[in-house]
């Protein structure tokens, strides 16, 4: 009896121990460019829920992820630089048969251990072609959502590199979810999450990662989609595809906001840690037919530039010493991991062999960040690489022969900002609730100090990073119109003997060629783990 009575106290402790740690929810978007957020100064698109955490919370100022999202999710997921995983070079194909390494253990896996509940809502893209690679073997409790890179907004279908199929099923053993076509992604994903708040079991902390479709394009024939009606508000957008944008972008900020309402009518909110970020910077321009802002900062998604890199992000959490501040510690998307395992309650020294740094109480009070370099990635088949010390930064090489270089807006400083949006969104109601809402004044001098502002300089030094690397003083100089090489060349020469340090430690990319058995076309049109099944086996659906 004393010996069922221990293990009853010990369960009992375990159980108290779990209520105490934090919930933590991630919101991921996709391909969302520095300027597609209302507190980095654009007017034109009115972000109030995403704002509302970022005011009320830390917003990131110096934040890094990867130019593409496998590569930003693998970092995201595992603590390390993607040249120490082999996930540097580009992205996961559906017929692509690899994955993130199964040796390397990744965020759910940890959570669990220390004992939460763990749920993905929309993108994986980390690997599919066998099932011990889906978000279920990776420590997942459940999956609703897609395992390819896009999926188009209405019908869940992808079209890539000449197949097409559909990708999307909630969790369950349908290979497919058919009673959800035609409807809207994002929809899919807050009727999801706010499923799973609702349900969940308050003694178990919640890991919460919502990974959207959006901003990124769909497919060809309709890249960018959202409801028309939506749509139909931003008649004052004279392009038209920066207008649709705007109607995706409104639905994923309309979803974030109801999430938040969730977790605080479910009271889950008041002990919880939500992270917003961007996977990597935004398509503008028309890149992959899209039509984000990086405005004021150079380059797009899937170039080493600073509108390719610096991410839209924020730090929300009741937990925060010190909040309603702009944080400017150099910040990489591998830091997620030490940092939320450390306010998890969990021991860091689990960790071996990362990149990241924990760094909860930087964020948390406002103290010196240990990080003072950062790996932007090293790609040695596109032949570039980018890497920051303290203030300077230096670029080798660059993608598409330099023909995404330069600087893409809208600005979107035109019109006004409305700060009562901020308050009276989803989001800005449920965090007034708790008294965490800053004032009027102190949100405008907020989105003042996180606007970056950038004057054409009176001797502008040009680059050319597929003659010779470039080096730039981020710090004074963030959107890299001033070459410094010639004039630090001791810098300039300390950053690259660092950058090809790094380098000898790099694995080999893991890129594999296409399976033609992975087309859909096998698999009665649906994206699937062919590698588990004979391809002369057709699916039964």
């Amino acid at each position: 009896m004393l010996f069922l009575c221990s293990i009853l106290f010990v369960v009992t402790c375990n159980a108290d121990d779990y209520a105490q740690r934090p919930n933590i929810i991630l919101f991921l978007a996709d391909d969302l460019g520095w300027n597609d957020v209302g507190y980095h100064g654009s007017n034109q698109i009115p972000t109030p829920n995403i704002d509302a955490l970022a005011y009320s919370g830390v917003a990131l100022h110096n934040y890094y992820v990867l130019p593409i999202c496998t590569p930003s999710r693998a970092a995201l997921m595992t603590g390390k630089y993607p040249i120490h995983t082999g996930m540097q070079h580009g992205v996961i194909y559906g017929a692509e048969p690899r994955g993130l390494p199964l040796s390397e253990k990744i965020l759910p896996q940890y959570l669990k251990e220390l004992g939460y509940a763990t749920h993905l809502i929309g993108k994986w893209h980390l690997g599919s072609y066998k099932k011990e690679y889906l978000p279920y073997n990776r420590g997942f409790d459940s999956h609703t959502g897609f395992i390819t890179g896009k999926i188009d907004m209405y019908d869940h279908t992808n079209v890539e590199r000449g197949s097409w199929g559909f990708d999307f099923k909630r969790d369950s053993d349908a290979l497919v979810s058919h009673d959800l076509f035609g409807v809207y992604a994002t929809d899919i994903y807050t009727d999801e999450a706010t499923k799973i708040i609702k349900a969940h079991n308050r003694s178990q902390p919640l890991f919460l990662m919502v990974a959207h479709s959006a901003v990124h394009s769909g497919n060809p024939y309709e890249p960018i989609r959202a409801p028309e009606s939506v749509i139909e508000k931003f008649s004052y957008i004279k392009d038209r595809q920066r207008q649709k944008f705007a109607g995706v972008l409104t639905k994923l900020d309309e979803s974030i906001g109801e999430v938040v309402s969730s977790l605080q009518s479910n009271g889950l909110l008041q002990n919880s840690i939500i992270i917003f970020s961007t996977d990597n910077g935004g398509a503008a321009a028309g890149f992959n037919s899209n039509a984000a802002s990086n405005f004021p900062l150079r380059g797009v998604k899937n170039t080493l530039w600073e509108g390719g890199l610096r991410g839209a992000g924020a730090l929300w959490s009741p937990l925060l010493t010190h909040k309603n501040r702009v944080a400017t510690q150099l910040l990489h998307i591998s830091d997620w991991l030490p940092t939320l395992y450390s306010a998890a309650g969990g021991n860091t020294s689990v960790f071996k062999n990362i990149d990241g740094i924990d760094q909860w109480e930087a964020l948390s009070k406002d103290s010196k960040s240990e990080r003072t370099t950062l790996l932007h990635n090293i790609d040695d088949i596109w032949k570039n690489g980018a890497i920051t010390v303290d203030q300077w930064k230096v670029v080798t090489g660059t993608n598409y022969d330099g023909k995404w270089d330069s600087w893409y807006g809208p600005d979107g400083r035109e019109g006004n900002y409305d700060v009562e949006l901020v308050y009276n969104g989803l989001a800005g109601r449920a965090i007034q609730e708790l008294g965490l809402m800053p004032d009027k004044e102190k949100i405008k001098e907020l989105r003042e100090a996180a606007t970056v502002k950038c004057k054409e300089p009176a001797s502008p030094i040009e680059c050319k990073p597929l003659e010779a690397p470039c080096l730039f003083n981020i710090e004074e100089d963030p959107c890299e119109q001033r070459n410094l090489a010639d004039k630090h060349p001791e810098v300039l020469q300390r950053l690259l003997k660092e950058l090809n340090r790094l380098n000898a430690t790099a694995v080999p990319p893991n890129n594999k060629p296409l399976d033609l058995n992975g087309d859909p076309k096998f698999w009665s049109r649906i994206f699937v783990n062919f590698g588990d099944y004979e391809r002369s086996r057709t699916i039964e659906l």
